[in-house]
């Protein structure tokens, strides 16, 4: 690399000269930037790429400075790289994970030699990270690629992942979705932000030094987030993940929609959440982690503290003293000046008492570090908190009035917790709502650390084991078929009125059948029945509701009442209840194997089956219960580490027609089996199965409302359950026009999506085999989500 120097470290000693600051091998960030003549091309198949013609995109130091300029791809860039990166995948998904192991391993070795170089680069560029935590990164993710297929079996890599971010997002983040990545045998296609450019530029270029095969990591730089959903929309890419704000997610979301292209969030910009002191903590210890968290790093995150009434007046005064000398902290723009000066306003019109570190400048875009005390939950301050050195501070009485506090926000990012009574903060650890849990420290980051977004801050799993499984799909899968999006009118989707029959109450009529909610048998709340008929035509078997909006919201205001009490239930009481459904479903198998032989047109033989391998899988989940947990985690750091599986919540389910009876209870059975409730749509071309079922579900000891069936028109259904707010998680097995409509519409709130079309491009049957083993894991995982706690020790 340019830069390097050949003086020895004898001859430094014999001239007493001043030697580098870093290895002889090592160039320093403005000799690489001067090399490149200030002027970053785009990274393909493992070269600096720097067609003509291509608009520029500047990037400024903090003064104001060029630190250099970075190309706009266009679609002839995107076709290259997706050419590169398919061969690319081919040579490094062959490699033997000890092969792919090594290569990441001489990647840290690497690092260590220019890490000087990567840290100026990043510092220039306003995007630190020290170059030890990307090689504690390689060291860890390498030790996973070694271990793939003894730890991981049945998985195979998706193809060729994006990974996106926001201008706004940290390095850290990106290298914790790339890694991984790699590391499970996928080519990666990078879309850096504006910041994070020019270290992924390098960090790229020693990639392929290292060994990396040519196009198994590329980067692709741009104008804006547009080239995201210009890259997902090539057919070469399998997976598309992001990180960075939310708008730009969301964003992101619905120009991919029908892409056929999965798509997870990862919303770490912005989000607020809570420090909380009790009156057990060492305040000194918590204060000095305030200031530096809060007031002296570059911060994702907004803390509001939340300190407990009985030591807030001590609290105040020595916040107040640490506080004194803290000088002004600049802004982004003077439009962010004016956001805080809003937000300041309102708050003091509110009551609030303002405590600002140094006087307040009359304008520029500077701000003092400043406490708000007094402030309410509903202020905007806390609520959706403006781009300043703001503090919001609420008091509360008890344990449970600050676990309330800690979980009204929207967002379910991370929390801090200050006590030295450690049964006090696990407790409090687990009824928050959050992806990270820190115990009298402040954030620390790790790649053994598994973090879900809880609520609304994601859809997908980084760091751990836990968030490998994004990079990985079961052996007997299909992914979604690539396509071009559908011109939907989002607006009507789903109220199409179809054929409805109200019949007849007559002893000729064939049977009418009642849906399921709230733990009792009813109508749909329309009145309105659909008349169902037999594999290939026939009489009229029977009349099922047709149910709609308001079925849905009373199946949910009955599961929430229900599921939290569910989830607090020991694996044992809850493996109990699953075991007596699968007896439930043995008593009741003559019947239900009629109806799947009637509607289906199966042999009566081939219909029992399928009832005998439903009550094997009921009986499976009753194991599961209790045998996969979270467990402690390999943490470098002093202290211990914990990760826990934790219930969605309530999850909307529109069930697949292939084998309409297995894939019920197995759906059911990963739900409840981990603490959810569930909302079943079921087959809209095989129902009664399922609505046979629901004799069994009257009979069993699950909670009423912890399972509902909700037959009728599958877009009519599907609408409802995506505009529900509470409902968390959407796993739908339809049409490529549904898949479309739950990716465009499900991100506000973010809901997690597990979409799988029924017939690939072609027509063609492409719905997955459900008595294969590795359903299990695999609908496990997508029935929890992660919390890391880290609870550090002398």
């Amino acid at each position: 690399m340019a830069g390097t120097t050949t003086k020895t470290v004898p001859d430094i000693f014999q001239s007493m000269e001043y030697g580098p600051a870093s290895s002889p091998n090592t160039a320093t960030a403005q000799a690489w930037l001067d090399h490149h003549s200030r002027v970053l091309g785009l990274f393909i198949d493992g070269k600096f790429v720097r067609p003509a013609d291509r608009q520029t995109r500047s990037l400024m130091d903090s003064r104001g400075g060029l630190v250099c300029s970075t190309l706009c791809a266009v679609e002839a860039d995107i076709s290259q790289c997706a050419s590169s990166a398919m061969k690319g995948f081919e040579t490094w998904s062959g490699m033997s994970c000890y092969q792919r192991s090594k290569v990441l391993l001489r990647l840290a070795s690497t690092l260590g030699q220019h890490g000087q170089c990567v840290t100026e680069l990043c510092d220039l560029c306003q995007a630190p990270i020290a170059s030890s935590t990307l090689v504690r990164m390689l060291q860890y993710y390498s030790s996973w690629a070694q271990l793939r297929d003894t730890l991981i079996a049945n998985w195979m890599p998706l193809g060729v992942v994006a990974v996106v971010v926001s201008d706004d997002c940290t390095l850290y983040s990106l290298f914790l979705k790339v890694l991984p990545a790699l590391a499970m045998g996928n080519a990666v296609t990078i879309v850096p932000g504006q910041s994070t450019a020019a270290p992924v530029l390098l960090v790229a270029q020693l990639f392929t030094a290292a060994g990396v095969p040519a196009g198994a990591l590329s980067v692709l730089t741009g104008s804006d987030m547009s080239l995201a959903a210009d890259v997902a929309q090539n057919p070469s890419i399998s997976y598309v993940t992001y990180s960075g704000n939310k708008q730009d997610g969301v964003n992101l979301c619905k120009a991919t929609a029908g892409m056929g292209v999965p798509v997870s969030v990862s919303p770490k910009i912005g989000a607020t959440c809570p420090i909380i002191i009790f009156e057990s903590a060492d305040i000194n210890s918590a204060l000095d982690d305030v200031i530096e968290t809060v007031f002296k790093k570059k911060k994702e995150m907004h803390w509001v503290l939340c300190v407990q009434e009985s030591v807030m007046d001590s609290v105040v005064a020595r916040l107040q003293m640490r506080m004194a000398g803290l000088k002004c902290v600049a802004l982004p723009s003077n439009d962010a000046r004016l956001l805080v000066d809003t937000a300041v306003q309102d708050a003091q019109h509110k009551g609030a008492k303002l405590m600002p570190s140094c006087a307040v400048p009359s304008a520029g875009a500077q701000y003092p570090p400043t406490v708000l005390c007094g402030v309410a939950p509903s202020s905007p301050c806390v609520v959706t908190p403006p781009p300043g050195p703001l503090l919001p501070l609420m008091t509360f009485r008890s344990n449970t009035e600050a676990v309330t506090l800690g979980n009204h926000s929207p967002h379910g990012q991370a929390a801090s917790i200050w006590t030295e009574d450690l049964t006090l903060a696990l407790e409090t650890a687990k009824s928050l709502s959050v992806g990270s849990v820190w115990v009298n420290s402040h954030p620390l980051s790790d790649p053994c650390l598994p973090f879900s977004g809880h609520k609304d801050s994601g859809t997908c799993t980084d760091g751990g084991q836990e968030g490998l499984y994004h990079f990985l799909r079961p052996y007997n899968s299909c992914a979604l078929p690539r396509a071009s999006p559908l011109a939907i009118d989002y607006a009507k989707f789903g109220t199409d009125a179809p054929q409805v029959i109200i019949p007849d109450d007559t002893a000729s009529t064939p049977k009418s059948y009642s849906q399921f909610v709230g733990g009792k048998a009813c109508k749909a709340e329309s009145g309105c029945s659909v008349a169902v008929y037999p594999q290939g035509g026939g009489s009229v078997l029977g009349y099922c509701p047709d149910g709609g909006q308001k079925d849905v919201r009373n199946a949910v205001e009955a599961a929430i009442k229900v599921q939290p009490g569910w989830m607090k239930k020991s694996p044992s009481a809850r493996a109990q209840s699953i075991q007596s459904l699968a007896k439930g479903l043995e008593g009741k198998r003559k019947d239900i194997a009629s109806s799947i032989s009637n509607q289906t047109g199966l042999p009566m033989e081939e219909a029992d089956m399928e009832v005998e391998l439903s009550i094997a899988r009921l009986s499976d989940w009753a194991a599961y219960c209790d045998k996969i947990r979270g467990g402690t985690l390999p943490v470098p750091q002093s202290g211990s580490g914990f990760s826990i599986p934790e219930a969605l919540g309530v999850i909307g389910v529109v069930l697949p027609d292939k084998q309409p009876l297995l894939s019920m209870v197995t759906v059911l059975g990963a739900a409840v089996s981990t603490g959810n409730a569930i909302i079943m749509v079921p087959s809209e071309k095989y129902p009664l199965p399922a609505l046979t079922f629901i004799q069994v579900l009257q009979s069993s000891d699950l909670p009423a409302g912890l399972v509902s069936i909700i037959p009728g028109r599958r877009d009519q259904l599907t609408k409802a359950l995506a505009n529900h707010s509470v409902i968390k998680a959407i796993w739908y097995w339809g049409n490529h026009e549904g898949c479309q409509y739950l990716q465009y519409t499900c991100t506000n709130p973010l809901k997690t999506l597990r979409l799988f079309c029924q017939t690939d491009k072609d027509g063609k049957d492409s719905s997955r085999d459900w008595t294969h083993a590795c359903v299990l894991e695999e609908m496990w995982r997508n029935a929890v989500q992660w919390k890391s706690v880290w609870i550090p020790t002398a």
